[in-house]
């Protein structure tokens, strides 16, 4: 089974760190955004992944999609951080 690699940057913390998940094409992106969330230690519940032009991801996507569509290095983001300079 293919599999992507995503590289997701913390956008919270100013040394922006990163961790690289590599997950099957057709795990739902609801997923990756879980396993992100728990990695960098954020709510789940209240984060949002955003490409590095700031668009949000639509979570109910498949890792090939999002892959496809919006590369490989999106960024988490609390979302009570969402628009904060």
């Amino acid at each position: 089974m293919l599999k992507f690699s995503f590289k997701i940057t913390l956008m919270l913390d100013m040394h922006l760190p990163y961790k690289v998940l590599r997950v099957p094409q057709s795990t739902p992106f609801t997923t990756v955004l879980k396993l992100a969330a728990e990695e960098f230690k954020v709510p789940t519940a209240t984060s949002a992944i955003i490409t590095n032009d700031g668009i949000g991801i639509n979570p109910t996507q498949t890792a090939r999609n999002v892959f496809l569509k919006h590369g490989s290095e999106p960024r988490i983001i609390p979302r009570d951080h969402v628009g904060s300079c």
